[in-house]
């Protein structure tokens, strides 16, 4: 069966996470968003692992489901047209590993994945000797990934591990500011141990498939989601049975049952361009070398983004593909393409409200972005949303990359008078 998973997701136990990062808002936004699994997050906390030992219960082998009297709470919010999406928990953690090593402070998140609430208590154990789990839901560990690979092997060889958004240039396996040039320099002896990698929001799978080093594990995305709505940025279309076991052997294999992953358009990731955002300087990889890697404002060095740090390491041309490439699908979240519909900002009032009544008739919403005609959609009464999805669906968006910690942005339309047009052709229709 197609399940879509989000592996990566944090709790209100986490810095900088929205304090509807609940479990119950984990599942209320599951379901709207249409996924299958969701990863739990932030494992390792204490006070988090007792809200999943009392608010989940066992479901499928090493998957969870929230106990129902806080599911039926949460339905009763919710439209009947997504009451039908089962959602399941995954144990996840990620961990944040800043440690020495050949002479240079290394910097990278790595995601855990674990099948039982057992096997979360002892990797919890050992890593209280290590740091403080009680700061952050995604501890801050002086340990190297290396030894936290190890750690988890030890404890039980079903639990998956997964380098985290490995390009972003700060925190990460590849960052340009504190990561390796290799899987094998990161972690030696243990490399083949690492049988996935996560692409983050500011690259895609054909940017990964051009290193030789990564053709041999599988490429999954995740959202990453601080809040709840943010869930389903990025996704991963597994096609296996609803079982832990089932679905963490495909990822390791990197078999059919890993069909593809569910996108951002990389260029939207807030580090996909080289740039200096203080001076609102964004330079592709060309201007940056052109530049000689400096800012023309202050002069000091450009934070070198991923697209160039994956041209430094890459063996092959920007449009290789390997033999065994998967499905690669890309979206604009339902609300954003709303709100360029409207002409207004994705928090105000008549695009949530919008949003809600779109869902609320036409269902979850990767089946709205993915698989729905665009003549259901218009039959429903949608007839700017439909031409904008349509437009989405062919990639013909207008793209500012991101740059620096600033987000890009992926339109639709060109400028205001093209939306005015549409409009004024929908009315006369």
């Amino acid at each position: 069966m197609e399940l879509i998973v989000d592996l990566h997701t944090h709790s209100h136990y986490s810095r900088a996470t929205s304090r509807d990062s609940t479990l119950e808002g984990l599942y209320k936004w599951g379901k709207i968003k249409g996924i299958s699994i969701i990863g739990t997050g932030d494992f390792t906390h204490p006070s988090w692992y007792l809200e999943l030992q009392e608010k989940l219960e066992p479901a499928e082998p090493g998957l969870f489901r929230l106990k129902e009297k806080y599911a039926l709470e949460v339905d009763a919010s919710l439209p009947q047209s997504i009451q039908g999406q089962a959602i399941r928990f995954i144990l996840t953690v990620e961990i944040s590993n800043i440690y020495s090593k050949y002479g240079k402070v290394r910097k990278l998140h790595n995601l855990i994945v674990a099948p039982t609430l057992e096997v979360v208590s002892a990797v919890g154990e050992r890593l209280s000797h290590i740091g403080n789990l009680k700061a952050d839901g995604r501890p801050i560990l002086g340990l190297d990934s290396k030894e936290l690979l190890k750690i988890c092997l030890e404890t039980d060889p079903n639990i998956l591990f997964i380098p985290a958004h490995i390009w972003t240039p700060y925190f990460a396996l590849f960052g340009s500011n504190s990561g390796f040039d290799s899987i094998q320099e990161a972690f030696e002896e243990l490399s083949l141990e690492i049988k996935a990698i996560e692409t983050g929001l500011s690259s895609d799978p054909f940017m990964n498939w051009r290193l030789d080093q990564l053709q041999k594990v599988a490429i999954i995305s995740n959202s990453d989601a601080h809040s709840p709505s943010k869930l389903g940025r990025e996704a991963t279309v597994i096609d296996s049975k609803l079982d832990y076991f089932d679905i963490v052997q495909g990822i390791k294999t990197n078999d059919q049952r890993v069909v593809g992953t569910i996108e951002f358009f990389p260029q939207e990731g807030k580090y996909h361009y080289d740039g200096h955002r203080d001076h609102h300087v964004r330079f592709s990889p060309q201007e940056t070398k052109q530049h000689q890697g400096i800012c023309p404002v202050c002069h000091k060095p450009v934070t070198v983004g991923v697209d160039h740090r994956v041209d430094d390491l890459a063996n092959h041309p920007t449009d290789y593909k390997p033999p065994n490439d998967k499905l690669v699908e890309y979206i604009i979240p339902l609300v954003e393409i709303i709100a360029e519909v409207k002409g207004t900002g994705v928090s105000s009032k008549p695009v949530l409200g919008l949003y809600e009544k779109v869902y609320s008739i036409l269902g979850n919403e990767f089946n709205i972005l993915r698989r729905l005609s665009i003549d259901a959609i218009k039959k429903a009464g949608f007839d700017d949303l439909s031409f904008a999805i349509d437009k989405m669906r062919k990639g013909q968006v207008v793209i500012e990359p991101g740059y620096d910690g600033v987000y890009g942005t992926i339109k639709i339309f060109q400028d205001k008078e093209e939306r005015k047009k549409l409009s004024g052709q929908m009315s006369l229709l």
